[in-house]
């Protein structure tokens, strides 16, 4: 049986570390597909990659290691220092598919919330 999302005064028990950077990085992943060949594509490199990363260590600390291989190709395939030369359809159909991996990334990394904080 599955923990309840919340403690009985409304604390939740787990926290989703990932989900900032997840969002986040996907609507940057979305809009980069609008902007591939565009002279601001290299913000948009430097984003995934960072918040790939970001979410990738998210996951580790997690302890959910299924989305380390998905997060750190995304942050090579995208990085700005050797960048690949991609382009076309193709390209732009894999900008959406690092959406969607971003955005079941920040929904399903969670850690158990075990640190005792004392209300203010």
């Amino acid at each position: 049986m599955n923990p309840p999302a919340q403690t009985r005064y409304g604390r939740p028990t787990v926290r989703r570390n990932a989900l900032a950077p997840g969002i986040l990085a996907a609507l940057v992943a979305s809009a980069g597909g609008a902007l591939v060949d565009n002279e601001f594509y290299l913000v948009i490199r430097f984003a995934l990659s960072i918040l790939a990363l970001i979410i990738a260590w998210f996951a580790f600390e997690a302890r959910q290691w299924w989305w380390l291989p998905i997060m750190v190709a995304i942050a090579v395939i995208w990085n700005p220092a050797f960048p690949f030369a991609f382009s076309g359809p193709w390209w732009v159909a894999a900008h959406y598919l690092a959406t969607l991996a971003f955005v079941v990334a920040a929904l399903r990394i969670k850690k158990p919330d075990t640190e005792d904080r004392q209300r203010s």
